[in-house]
């Protein structure tokens, strides 16, 4: 069974930057799609971004363009989220994902989820 574990999340002020990493256990990690969602509660999750398993290929939400970037390590079995230029709409719980599939998806069908950790950006 894979297991996610994100950490990083925390409190900073509108302009400010931040690192979140998610580390895979109990799985090929090098073999998964890896990706990012966020969600702010009484709202759906939303697709923040995702990267292939050569980290060749990554995708972005259209709200975190340009500032988000999406980055994974795999003799460590991470996966990272570089977070510059941060909003007060950037505030939710960040989740980790992992796909059994070559192909990233900007929808829920990932298989492995973690339990997220909180980003506040306050303004």
């Amino acid at each position: 069974q894979v297991q996610l574990v994100e950490s990083g999340g925390g409190l900073v002020q509108a302009g400010d930057s931040l690192r979140l990493s998610c580390t895979a256990s109990g799985g090929t990690f090098s073999t998964y799609v890896m990706a990012w969602f966020r969600q702010v509660p009484g709202k759906e999750r939303e697709f923040v971004a995702a990267i292939r398993w050569r980290g060749v290929s990554t995708s972005y939400g259209d709200s975190v363009k340009g500032r988000f970037t999406i980055s994974r390590d795999n003799a460590k079995n991470t996966v990272y989220l570089q977070m510059n230029s941060l909003k007060a709409e950037d505030t939710a719980v960040y989740y980790c994902a992992a796909r059994r599939s070559p192909y990233i998806s900007l929808s829920l069908d990932y298989d492995y989820w973690g339990q997220g950790t909180q980003v506040t950006v306050s303004s």
